[in-house]
């Protein structure tokens, strides 16, 4: 059986838990070809470092296959928001991450993805979220 070698994606994914009013309190950027559920996995191992007991997670699909693992980890309970197949809805509680992304995409550095290393990206994330809540205060 030959084996074939992992699909080269160019770009970055950004997996990140918010709040109820879209602050991020964690944030894991990746390369493309990471699975959505490892990226998933590591964004959560972060938010545990400031969270240790949350309510309840919101989580979109492709996430499904955190649910069992955050449960026995932790004992956290990670609800994942469904959609009604063949129309579109606005579905619960999703455009809270959907608006955090479109702030995050109004800053110039970030609409495309011109850094080189996922650090920088992490940084200049991290700038814009600190951008957006001092012009809050």
């Amino acid at each position: 059986m030959a084996t074939t070698p992992g699909k080269k994606a160019l770009g970055r994914k950004r997996h990140v838990v918010v709040d109820t009013l879209g602050l991020v309190w964690s944030l894991v950027v990746t390369p493309a070809d990471v699975q959505d559920r490892d990226g998933a996995k590591l964004a959560l191992k972060a938010f545990r470092e400031s969270v240790k007991f949350p309510r309840v997670i919101w989580a979109d699909t492709a996430y499904r296959s955190v649910v069992d693992w955050a449960w026995v980890k932790w004992l956290w309970a990670v609800e994942i928001v469904t959609r009604p197949r063949g129309k579109f809805v606005l579905q619960k509680k999703r455009w809270i991450v959907e608006r955090t992304f479109g702030w995050l995409n109004r800053s110039r550095r970030l609409a495309k993805s011109f850094e080189r290393t996922v650090e920088s990206d992490t940084a200049f994330v991290q700038i814009a979220m600190i951008h957006l809540m001092v012009k809050r205060l």
